[in-house]
């Protein structure tokens, strides 16, 4: 038997995938153990389960507000390794969510090949989207829960997909309701936001009955794709409600550094604006940035705007964000584009992904909206809560860019050029320690500009972060909660 050779897609593929794999494993040895987005908080409460596995009162810590999946999964695989030391088990916690942030990767690859099998280089390319997307890389090396819940909303999020696009028979349709339910479970009882899974999961299978006339079964899919869900994920917040009297915690005094932090109300415009400043100087507490939901989040996605994972302000570090965050308006114009082609797609032929994919895009939106209304307080606009729209962002970003270079060899000298420049320059950026090393304190030190109005409440006391993860100097060094925000919600989940 003789071994065929590889072609020359098959190699590149391989070659993205190793350098991506690579990022990762680096970063999850190289980047320091207890920062990023609430490591310190985080690593308390998995420290705490791995002495006893009793849930602790919302209350109890900046964390323990969370759902509980990933804190108890974390904890488990510190106790399989005997409880070693910090390091050793953060280690080992990031390495698991490395995988499970590659197995997204997987999943957009192989939901673009069922979709369009004829393009192989498509489904290379949405690969390659997520493996040097910023947010995709830096979360993987962080203790936190957000690649987890992301890594089950696309389970659940292709699984319908598949569904919709190639129904199984009665007899299987239900037990894979119930998979995909699972997947949606998990997420809830990962993150809040598994809500809007569960939600686009029985969507998908309303629209999918309606338009085929089967409402029966559709019927008989949500109703076991929820009452899975629920078992799995929704006991933790009945036991919420009945213990303390509401399903899901906020307005906690754990949290109140929280509303001392600036802009300290939204507006309508803070929604409209999408300043030059995004590309200037990519920090989540630049005047402008500060009024632009939009903008820090652009900049979050595709850089760091909150300095958890590269060095602080300086001039190399945005420098490097200005090219990063031009370079990557081509993927984003590609995603809007195609967004918009597969609405119009989803009304004229509706047997495709479509619809799963944009009812997610457009829950997931709107609940990022809501949520950043609610909690008007620069931290929150973090690109990594959009962590649930990798499949969506690689699926349509990749047919509008591939349909791009296609359309001729000028263009797709223009589109494969600012790509290779994108990725080369996201994988030096943010593989710890080739460019950059994060030494410093994460997040920033902020306090209110001198002349410039951003309504922010109260400042911090001394020596305070921005990173909002710090309650034992809260206990020290009370803060009391901004104006009309008292008793308003720290970061929810």
């Amino acid at each position: 038997m003789t071994l065929r050779p590889l072609g020359g897609l098959t190699l590149a593929g391989l070659g993205v995938a190793a350098l991506g794999v690579a990022i990762r494993v680096s970063n999850a040895f190289v980047y320091p153990t207890t920062t990023g987005f609430d490591a310190r908080a985080n690593w308390r409460y998995v420290n705490r389960l791995t002495g006893s596995w009793a849930l602790p009162a919302p209350d109890a810590d900046w964390s323990t507000a969370h759902p509980p999946l990933f804190y108890y999964a974390a904890a488990a695989i510190a106790r399989a390794l005997g409880t070693p030391d910090k390091e050793t088990s953060v280690l080992a916690v990031r390495l698991v969510g490395t995988l499970l942030g590659l197995g997204i990767v997987a999943l957009a690859v192989a939901l673009v090949r069922r979709a369009d099998p004829e393009h192989p280089v498509r489904a290379l390319l949405a690969g390659a989207l997520l493996l040097f997307l910023p947010v995709h890389i830096y979360i993987s090396a962080m203790l936190h829960e957000e690649i987890w819940a992301a890594a089950f909303t696309s389970v659940a999020l292709v699984g319908v997909c598949f569904d919709v696009m190639r129904p199984s028979p009665p007899s299987r349709a239900l037990w894979r309701a119930a998979g995909w339910g699972l997947a949606a479970g998990l997420a809830l009882l990962t993150k809040l936001t598994g809500l809007l899974t569960l939600a686009t999961v029985a969507g998908a299978y309303a629209w999918d009955g309606w338009r085929r006339r089967e409402l029966r079964m559709a019927g008989g899919r949500i109703a076991v794709a929820l009452a899975v869900a629920l078992v799995v994920g929704g006991w933790y917040y009945a036991r919420n409600q009945i213990r303390y009297g509401y399903l899901y915690p906020y307005g906690l005094d754990t949290h109140k550094l929280m509303f001392s932090q600036p802009p300290g109300e939204r507006r309508i415009g803070d929604y409209l604006r999408f300043p030059f400043e995004t590309f200037t100087n990519p920090s989540a507490i630049s005047p402008k940035l500060l009024r632009s939901v939009w903008g820090t989040t652009y900049a979050s996605v595709w850089y760091d705007a909150h300095r958890h994972f590269l060095p602080g302000e300086s001039t190399p570090v945005n420098r490097v964000g200005t090219w990063i965050l031009l370079l990557a308006l081509l993927p984003t114009a590609a995603f809007l584009r195609g967004l918009a082609r597969g609405g119009l797609r989803a009304l004229e032929q509706p047997r495709g992904p479509d619809p799963p994919l944009l009812l997610l895009t457009g829950l997931t939106l709107v609940g990022y909206v809501a949520f950043s209304w609610r909690n008007p307080w620069y931290p929150v606009l973090k690109g990594s809560f959009l962590m649930g729209l990798s499949l969506p962002y690689a699926f349509y970003a990749s047919e509008i860019l591939s349909g791009w270079a296609g359309a001729s060899r000028r263009r797709a000298v223009f589109v494969w050029g600012a790509l290779a420049l994108l990725f080369l320059t996201v994988a030096l950026t943010f593989t710890q320690g080739v460019v950059f090393e994060k030494l410093d304190k994460p997040g920033f030190q902020w306090s209110r500009p001198q002349g410039v109005d951003l309504d922010v409440g109260v400042a911090p006391p001394p020596g305070l972060h921005g990173d909002v993860e710090c309650p034992e100097a809260l206990r020290r060094s009370p803060v009391r909660s901004a104006g009309s925000h008292a008793g308003s919600g720290g970061p929810g989940r």
